[in-house]
């Protein structure tokens, strides 16, 4: 057995009129040689009648060497061991379910192989004792893997090859799948010039952050007057997202009725580790700016009163 390569279902081969991800090998004249690839690569064919609705042309058009294609099932024969298969009937919404499955597929077929490879037990076995099982439980095994890191009775059912198997699987799960926060940031800009000005801008900003729960806090940071930034840290970056236009519109509702005006510089969007040290280089040089202001006797005293931070 090997270590590195199975098939990613219990079943030998895919049932008729299921949908399946294949790679497509070499185009002849009767139509397009592929693999199977969650069937341990497999060979089958796209007849040339089932590549396209429409007349064809220009058969490179429609498919091509090394691309992924979603397919559907025709017929198995497993004594000769073809397997026809259809690209024409195939509908978008077929490819989203079926990329979707593989993808999933993918990522538990690169745990199973990584465990393999540490422990030294076939693949097929870990897929046997864990992988099928899981799937028939849990409709699929990357479900169960995702539950395990909450829920370690899922494998109260599952029996290990060996005690290295399962501390090594739970271990590589904890790892490669337990979800990583986000930051999610947006850019405001928000200005009051009434008499009550800055304690208008103090309490709208406020506002931003008077719906925090321990699973969504919004911080609102100065930048320099009239920018501030307002930050969320999430496990579900659409939630966080979600929560910054809240917390947007909260702060709108609250300058404008004292007058003011709230600008959208950068709606809400996840950022990455340079978005944020672009921003800290932007605030350090505010800061600098402002402390090289701030000896110069024309300053007014209201400019000292704008907040530093909120």
């Amino acid at each position: 057995m090997s270590l590195s390569n199975c098939r990613f279902y219990e079943e030998k081969y895919p049932e008729i009129d299921s949908f399946v991800m294949v790679n497509v090998k070499q185009i002849a004249d009767m139509g397009a040689y592929v693999k199977l690839l969650e069937y341990d690569n497999i060979d089958g064919m796209i007849l040339l009648s089932e590549l396209s609705r429409r007349r064809i042309r220009s058969i490179q058009k429609l498919i091509r060497v090394g691309r992924n294609e979603v397919v559907v099932v025709l017929r198995v024969d497993k004594e000769k061991g073809y397997i026809d298969l259809s690209k024409r009937r195939v509908s978008p919404e077929d490819i989203v379910r079926c990329e979707e499955r593989y993808n999933k597929s993918k990522i538990v077929h690169s745990i199973m192989r990584h465990v393999a490879e540490k422990t030294q037990t076939p693949i097929e076995t870990l897929y046997e004792t864990i992988g099928w099982p899981l799937n028939k439980k849990y409709g699929h095994a990357l479900d169960a893997f995702k539950l395990s890191i909450t829920n370690p009775d899922i494998w109260t059912d599952i029996k290990f090859p060996t005690d290295a198997d399962a501390e090594e699987l739970k271990s590589y799960i904890g790892k490669k799948l337990t979800p990583q926060p986000t930051k999610v940031r947006a850019d405001i800009e928000v200005t009051c010039f009434g008499y009550e000005g800055i304690d208008a801008i103090k309490t709208a900003l406020r506002t931003a952050e008077a719906r925090n729960t321990d699973e969504a806090q919004v911080k609102c940071r100065l930048v320099s007057p009239p920018l501030y930034v307002l930050t969320n840290t999430c496990l579900d970056k659409n939630a966080g997202i979600a929560r910054l236009e809240e917390a947007i519109v909260d702060v709108r509702t609250s300058i404008e009725s004292a007058g003011g005006n709230l600008v959208v510089k950068m709606a809400p969007k996840a950022v990455t580790e340079s978005d944020d040290a672009e921003l800290q280089a932007l605030m350090e040089k505010r800061e600098r700016e402002n402390a090289e202001v701030s000896g110069d006797e024309s300053v007014s005293e209201s400019d000292d009163n704008i907040p530093a931070a909120v």
